[in-house]
């Protein structure tokens, strides 16, 4: 049995907007842990009482208001019942879910995004990189504190993300996470990878990435003229470190190499060059 079982209504005065309105959320606490739900509402802290937990004034929309806060406090005690006559431990992310409709057996974006991530990693050497498992698991991530910074909660049924869950993504990483056009688009590339699953796997009935446009910006990649590369041969560098940067990336300007691809290279991967002096030069 729950040792303390409280909510209360409150103004985020945090998030205030520009009309002096401030949202309305419900704080459930039980036996010390809390959770967050926005009740969807706004009103101006002059007309709110902390005491009572409820807007003051006689008007018809602040009437409505507190009614609907009663429904809203109805709603919190019913749920609580059901749980414990279901015989099953009441915490307050159960208690938040069964509030939100959320059921148990619904599937929800972060284990769907795990799972995957698991089967992923199972096949990393195989069909896949380990770069590829580790963007995935950096776009769950931001998915995750995306998701406690815009809705607060951990996670979310699949089936509710739509069109504006994708436009908000999208504007939360190049705001909050500062990432640039291209990494934004990359990021939800594989985000809409996870929708296509549960798509295929009928646990939604309709792709919310219908309507959205990927678009990648066009970028002017710079390359080094003949004279600059010859330059950069007959550098006199002062450490062997920054000599050794230098010939990785000669190598790789040469023969056309990834860092990453490099970086994997062996002496088992080496063969006799002929006629290609400077290449004799480079790795000498």
């Amino acid at each position: 049995m729950n040792k303390t079982f409280r909510f209360l209504f409150y103004l985020k005065k945090s998030k205030i907007n520009t009309k002096g309105k401030c949202p309305i959320y419900l704080r459930i606490t039980i036996d010390g842990k809390r959770t967050e739900i926005s009740v969807k509402r706004n009103i101006t802290i002059e007309k709110w009482s902390v005491e009572a937990n409820r807007a003051i004034g006689r008007t018809e929309d602040i009437r409505e208001l507190n009614t609907y806060l009663d429904l809203l406090t109805t709603k919190v005690y019913q749920c609580q019942r059901d749980l414990i006559q279901d015989n099953k431990e009441v915490t307050v992310e159960v208690l938040k879910n069964r509030f939100l409709g959320i059921e148990e057996n619904q599937k929800t974006l972060i284990t769907i995004f795990n799972n995957h991530n698991k089967q992923v990693e199972k096949l990393v050497g195989k069909e896949f990189s380990a770069g590829t498992l580790e963007r995935y698991k950096t776009v769950c991530k931001h998915l995750q504190e995306f998701m406690k910074y815009h809705y607060k909660v951990s996670d979310i049924p699949v089936n509710r993300i739509d069109h504006k869950y994708i436009t908000d993504f999208e504007f939360y990483l190049k705001t909050v996470r500062d990432c640039g056009h291209s990494s934004a688009i990359k990021y939800i590339k594989n985000f809409k990878k996870i929708m296509r699953i549960a798509l295929a796997n009928d646990w939604i009935k309709k792709d919310p990435f219908l309507n959205y446009k990927v678009r990648l910006k066009k970028v002017e990649h710079q390359f080094l003229s003949e004279d600059e590369i010859q330059e950069m041969l007959g550098k006199d560098l002062h450490t062997e470190r920054l000599k050794r940067i230098r010939d990785v990336f000669l190598f790789c300007c040469f023969t056309g190499l990834s860092y990453s691809d490099v970086k994997k290279l062996s002496k088992k991967n080496l063969v006799l060059l002929l006629n290609i002096g400077v290449l004799f030069k480079i790795i000498a």
